[in-house]
């Protein structure tokens, strides 16, 4: 199974942690970075390394998912 191939710490000048909880990280993108799965800019990047996570009710938000080697990504637009 192919896997994304996006590595937070090449973009650390472009994204701001804003929580690091272990098994999962939220950054911020502040510089426009692409998302992997559309191209286009996403807003909000979280990746978890758990098997499961439930998320809370959104404000309609567009987003992307991607399967990479250090857990799944999570791009919301």
């Amino acid at each position: 199974m192919p896997t994304l191939e996006f590595d937070v710490h090449d973009h650390r000048h472009q994204l701001k942690q804003l929580r690091n909880a272990g098994e999962t990280e939220l950054y911020e993108n502040r510089d426009g970075v692409a998302c992997p799965a559309c191209g286009e800019p996403f807003t909000r990047l979280f990746l978890t390394e758990r098997a499961t996570t439930t998320f809370p009710e959104t404000d309609g938000s567009r987003f992307c998912l991607g399967n990479g080697s250090n857990g799944i990504y999570v791009f919301r637009h």
